[in-house]
């Protein structure tokens, strides 16, 4: 794999590589079920919203996409797309492994955006990324195609578990646990953009995807290994286990074992069960640490009335893939 030293990358204003297209509100009269995928603002799905038919809108091809969240995907298929997200066209040709390697910078600032603060072209116009770059002071387009192909996986992961290995599931016979007997808690802090330096720390925000990690910065880390991350703002409910040192945001709080021993396997099984109360909270309903230290899930419990952690480890591992966690 090649080494990535952003610390010699330049930057580059967004539309000095692309021209900026919008897409276009479709109304259920505008659209007829069909094959070709309509795309609007999520990270789910890669905002696959439905596969659809129409003459009122532009087809594109081979783009990359940009929703009003700041996520960004290429995508190399033909698409619409509704008027909550752009479409960068290349100005220059650019290789579908470029392209992949920028969708990825673009999406590393989308921290910046939410429902308060939308993505919108004008953001667009003025949006810098930091690229690799050559000699002569242009986008170091080779690099960013080797980079791509060297962290490709062209085989498939393995697994020696198996479907029928699983052990059985009866969630009847599970018994409610506040959170607040399971874990001690600690809540995240917050740093002002000014303390966000780029080093090798794993900043913790309230997102969805990327094990939480937002960011890396150079700070003293504030949360110990081995504990479980929710957020209470945000990308509500979203959980994550945390194996390296980190900071997490004043929008995340930090879940540690309360006098039991926590491994991976078994947070994997309880983020699941945290992950389930996600829909009782949203923007409008904050889920504060309060709420968390009273909130109930079912676990599987053991013949002295404390969760079966062993039962849930070896769930865990016996599922397909399991072995490769």
């Amino acid at each position: 794999m090649t080494t990535l030293d952003t610390s010699k990358w330049c930057e580059f204003l967004l539309t000095d590589l692309f021209f900026v297209d919008r897409g276009r509100r479709l109304t259920k009269e505008n659209r007829e079920a069909g094959d070709i995928p309509l795309i609007t603002a999520g990270y789910q799905n890669q905002g696959v919203a439905e596969y659809i038919s129409t003459d009122v809108c532009k087809k594109y091809s081979d783009k990359i996409t940009i929703d009003m969240f700041g996520n960004s995907f290429y995508r190399n298929y033909d698409f619409y797309c509704d008027d909550n997200i752009l479409v960068l066209i290349d100005k220059v040709h650019i290789s579908l492994y470029a392209k992949l390697f920028i969708a990825t910078v673009i999406s590393a600032d989308k921290y910046r955006y939410s429902y308060g603060k939308q993505y919108r072209q004008k953001d667009a116009r003025k949006h810098i990324i930091k690229l690799p770059q050559t000699s002569q002071g242009t986008p170091d387009w080779f690099y960013m195609e080797n980079y791509i192909k060297s962290v490709s996986k062209t085989e498939p992961i393995s697994t020696v578990n198996h479907s029928n290995s699983a052990l059985p599931l009866d969630a009847k016979k599970w018994t409610e646990y506040a959170l607040g007997e399971l874990f001690k808690f600690q809540k995240g802090k917050r740093l002002t953009k000014a303390d966000m330096i780029e080093g090798d720390v794993n900043f913790i925000g309230a997102i969805s995807d990327n094990n939480g990690v937002r960011q890396f910065i150079d700070v003293e880390p504030m949360g110990k290994p081995n504990c479980i991350t929710v957020n209470y703002n945000g990308s509500v409910g979203e959980a994550f286990y945390q194996n390296k040192p980190f900071w997490a945001s004043d929008d995340v709080n930090i879940f540690y074992a309360n006098g039991w021993l926590l491994n991976k396997y078994i947070a994997m099984f309880i983020i699941t069960a945290i992950k389930a109360n996600r829909y009782r909270f949203s923007y409008g309903r904050k889920w504060t640490l309060d709420k968390m230290k009273d909130s109930l899930i079912k676990l599987p419990q053991s013949s002295d009335g404390s969760p079966d952690w062993a039962y849930m480890e070896s769930y865990i591992k016996a599922l397909p893939y399991g072995d490769r966690i």
